[in-house]
């Protein structure tokens, strides 16, 4: 049996390759699934996609029934209500698969995740019974319902309100939520109100309830099919065996939720930027240019090996920390009275490699929908082409779900919170990491194809460790309000946890594929440890520059320049290597 590595523990440790989980590790079960998702989009989505972003909200729903009566909006679901109780690399893969949907893949992530996910993990049975089966058949739609017009990232500052009627029937709900996905036809709101303007709570609310509407679609810049509106609850009459957990522990809910969530965005646009590669690598051998293709041109061939080592390094990162929460459930006695409550434990212990997965896979997004777009040069820029829809779908990607600074912030603030309860040893490998400072970069590479990588993983961590140690030094508990510093040293450990996912994948498949594929994996590893070397020794400096006016950084600085250091050399044929590959195949090679 695999390990079960902890939240965090990559930072102190070393992880092994076997005891990952990754794409080649899919079942055959997992694999029809997959072909059955891709089916669904290549038949009753693409060819429709125009009329769905012309905002047929109908057809939306249409299709949202019928993915329902394929079960694939039952499969976080329970069994004894319905569902499938799958693992969660099935239900990453089962998004990833949904993504080339382009915004019916929002209404759908909506619905599925963070609409009907707070009535799974805290729902009672008689609320499950009473709403799951509908939600998960598609018979219902669902929304969740946490922005206000005045509170977006800062959710607990909400306003709506719910106060106990004088019969104790029901609570009075008002207040206006804002920027609802699939608010223009949802027919169940997760709604988080402050019971007595104080206790923050969460409700299910039905949108037949009278007090409810529902404001006019948002104008938007993309995810057009998608609605999106305000909800209104003036005096909303909701019944008090509809209060959704307990009073006063709404955050919980709102926050649980939302790590999976981000974690199911980070499979979501990973599915998208494969298939914006596809298209862009297609336009490529067919636009001729000088009389050659223009995916014959070096410029264009270092765009397509970049775009697929980075959603290589996405994709790897996405799947081993599924692994990884599927290893922590798998602890769990399903039979329990408390099992619900545990497995929220089991998942939030992941909270950091969630907000990981969040701002690194949609950055890689941005990346690959920016380099998709110039591939197409001008054409790239008109809509009856598929670039300007992946450009304008893919900027929200950075907004919601936490934005992608907020989520920067908690990563540290996650990992610090750990040290401080004793379940991550931070502060002892800091004081290790700073004596070895002097000692310089780990020159023990050991052996293996991928051996000097590792050998850069080592050194990388030591570097997180000195950083995040001079930040604690330097602040302590005033840490916390120093957001510049805070969002600099996430990007060291989002770097970390990218490449050593990209390694230790590369490393467990090596050696069962072919010749062919072998020098794939070794371009795509090169290019990864190059790009996120130089991305993390950049981190690393603006996080000590930032501390250098309250203490002096002048053996950091030195340091991160001996530990960030790797040779690259062969770089330029790794990445000729791996766009002839991407080149041939005319799509994702992986």
């Amino acid at each position: 049996m695999a390990k079960v590595y902890k939240g965090g523990e990559f930072l102190v440790s070393e992880s092994v390759c076997g005891d990952i989980f990754s794409p080649e590790d899919f079942s055959d079960e997992q694999r029809q699934i997959a072909a059955t998702t891709e089916q669904f989009i290549t038949n009753e989505v693409l060819p429709k996609i125009e009329e769905i972003d012309q905002q047929n909200f109908a057809l939306v729903v249409e299709t949202l029934k019928k993915a329902g009566e394929l079960g694939l909006l039952m499969i976080d679901a329970p069994e004894e209500f319905g569902g499938l109780d799958l693992d969660k690399a099935t239900s990453m893969l089962v998004t990833e698969k949904i993504a080339p949907g382009g915004s019916f893949a929002v209404a759908y992530l909506a619905h599925n995740g963070i609409g009907t996910l707070p009535l799974v993990y805290y729902g009672t049975d008689a609320q499950k019974r009473q709403y799951l089966e509908k939600i998960i058949s598609g018979e219902w739609m669902a929304a969740y319902c946490l922005t206000e017009p005045g509170s977006g990232s800062d959710a607990l500052s909400a306003t709506t309100n719910a106060v106990l009627s004088e019969d104790e029937q029901h609570y009075i709900l008002n207040g206006t939520k804002q920027f609802i996905t699939n608010a223009g036809f949802a027919d169940l709101f997760t709604v988080f109100a402050k019971v007595d303007k104080e206790h923050f709570t969460g409700f299910l609310v039905e949108r037949t309830v009278e007090g409810v509407s529902i404001g006019p679609e948002e104008k938007k810049m993309g995810i057009k099919g998608s609605s999106t509106t305000q909800v209104i609850f003036d005096n909303v009459k909701v019944p008090v065996e509809n209060l959704l957990g307990e009073i006063g522990k709404g955050h919980k809910i709102a926050f649980n939720v939302l790590n999976v969530g981000r974690f199911k965005l980070g499979a979501l646009v990973t599915g998208m930027a494969k298939h914006a590669i596809g298209e862009a690598i297609k336009y490529a051998n067919e636009r001729k240019q000088f009389n050659r293709p223009i995916s014959s041109f070096g410029a264009i061939q270092q765009k397509l090996a970049d775009m697929t080592a980075a959603t290589y390094a996405s994709e790897s990162l996405v799947y081993r920390l599924a692994g990884q929460i599927d290893d922590r459930l798998a602890t769990l006695d399903k039979g329990s009275d408390n099992y619900y409550a545990e497995y929220q434990k089991g998942i939030e212990e992941y909270a950091a490699e969630c907000a990981i997965a969040k701002v690194y896979c949609s950055e890689v997004l941005a990346e690959v929908v920016d380099e998709v777009l110039q591939v197409f040069g001008g054409y790239g820029f008109v809509s009856e082409y598929p670039a300007e829809r992946f450009y304008r779908d893919e900027r929200i990607q950075r907004i919601y779900e936490g934005t992608n600074e907020i989520n920067r912030i908690l990563i540290p603030g996650v990992f610090l919170r750990k040290e401080m309860k004793g379940e991550l040893p931070l502060q002892e490998a800091a004081v290790a990491a700073f004596n070895d400072l002097a000692a310089g970069p780990n020159t023990s590479t050991g052996d293996g194809v991928f051996a000097e990588e590792n050998a850069l993983l080592v050194d990388l961590k030591r570097l997180f460790l000195v950083v995040i140690g001079t930040a604690v030094q330097t602040y302590q508990n005033e840490l916390q309000n120093e957001q510049e510093v805070l969002m600099a040293v996430a990007d060291v450990a989002i770097q970390i946890y990218a490449l050593e996912s990209v390694v230790l994948r590369a490393e467990k498949t090596y050696a069962q594929v072919s010749a062919a594929k072998q020098g794939n994996l070794v371009s795509i590893v090169k290019i990864c440890a190059f790009d996120a070397s130089e991305k993390l020794i950049t981190a690393a400096k603006k996080a000590t520059y930032f501390m250098a006016e309250a203490v002096s950084v002048s053996a950091v600085i030195e340091g991160i320049h001996k530990l960030g250091s790797y040779d690259a050399t062969g770089l330029l044929r790794a990445k000729r290597s791996l766009a002839k590959a991407a080149i041939d195949s005319e799509k994702y090679i992986f």
